[in-house]
């Protein structure tokens, strides 16, 4: 099949991690000390509602998971991908002990204004990490919020990327659109030598993303969160995006597996991307070609 670059690869589930996805999911803002309890299935819960909630008491893996993972990566011939979930102060000894296999973007609070571009800085520069991500679906802040901006400065500065959550979210605590495709545009007007990828391609706002894809020479797509097969399904909403993305932005979506999410081995997802109504060209591109460019040296 040819070399294969995974834009979305779950840590997996830790004790360090599983503490970490508590925090991040617990409700909007700053909670009162006299909070009541929120209704059974609100916010983040609803995403078992809707999807399944898994094994509630499965345990943690041993903190050397990684290294099925890596094992998992060999087999299916995957160069390195971009790992989401690990605590940012992991993120050192991950880069020592898995050189050159994993692009590590912490997430940081822009709330904590200059702390946090400087806790940025020393992650690249101390750390190995080579980007910046931005979850709004969990800051409650949209992307194109302006206490964001020191630090898309800073990723600038560095020369690194950001991957910027971009789709619906089912945590019925917030709003649904927290990761419009609309908030890309102006980060890319006011910073337009930053690279930016869009995580989870933008849906349900197809039309929005092609166009901002089009518009933005930096901006580049994932399909992370996104099964293959079900990309071509009639009515899946993704016809415009897979039209567009095997023609004029051929050399801008990239693929993320999502492979936590499915339970299901690399082979299999690779194959269903070849199954697509893609040119096998584009195909090599979607699967590599263009993660290399978006990464470049980072």
């Amino acid at each position: 099949m040819g070399k294969v670059i995974d834009l979305e690869i779950g840590m997996p589930k830790t004790t360090t991690t599983s503490q970490a996805a508590e925090i991040n999911r617990g409700r909007p803002g700053t909670p009162s000390a006299y909070s009541v309890p929120r209704p059974e299935g609100y916010g983040f819960d609803n995403y078992g509602l809707i999807f399944g909630a898994g094994d509630p008491n499965a345990a943690p893996l041993p903190d050397n998971a990684l290294d099925d993972v890596v094992a998992e990566m060999d087999k299916s011939d995957v160069e390195f991908g971009l790992m989401v979930n690990m605590p940012n102060d992991e993120i050192g000894q991950i880069h020592r002990d898995y050189p050159g296999r994993f692009k590590l973007y912490p997430a940081l609070n822009p709330m904590d204004g200059m702390r946090a571009v400087r806790e940025l800085e020393r992650l690249v520069r101390e750390e190995g990490a080579n980007g910046f991500r931005v979850s709004s679906l969990y800051t409650c802040l949209p992307a194109s919020d302006r206490r964001y901006y020191p630090l898309y400065a800073k990723c600038c500065e560095l020369g690194v990327p950001v991957r910027i959550y971009t789709a619906m979210t089912y945590a019925n605590d917030r709003p649904y659109e927290l990761g419009h495709p609309r908030h890309l545009d102006d980060i890319c007007i006011d910073f337009p030598e930053l690279k930016v990828c869009a995580g989870l391609a933008g849906w349900p706002w197809i039309t929005d993303m092609v166009g901002l894809l089009r518009r933005h020479p930096n901006l580049y797509c994932d399909t992370a969160a996104h099964r293959p097969r079900y990309l071509s399904k009639e009515g899946s909403g993704w016809e415009l995006f897979l039209q567009y993305g095997n023609s004029l932005l051929q050399d801008k979506v990239m693929i993320g597996f999502s492979r936590y999410l499915f339970g299901c081995g690399y082979d299999e997802l690779i194959d269903e991307i070849h199954q697509l109504p893609l040119k096998e060209a584009v195909v090599e591109k979607w699967l590599y070609g263009n993660a290399v460019e978006f990464f470049g040296d980072t």
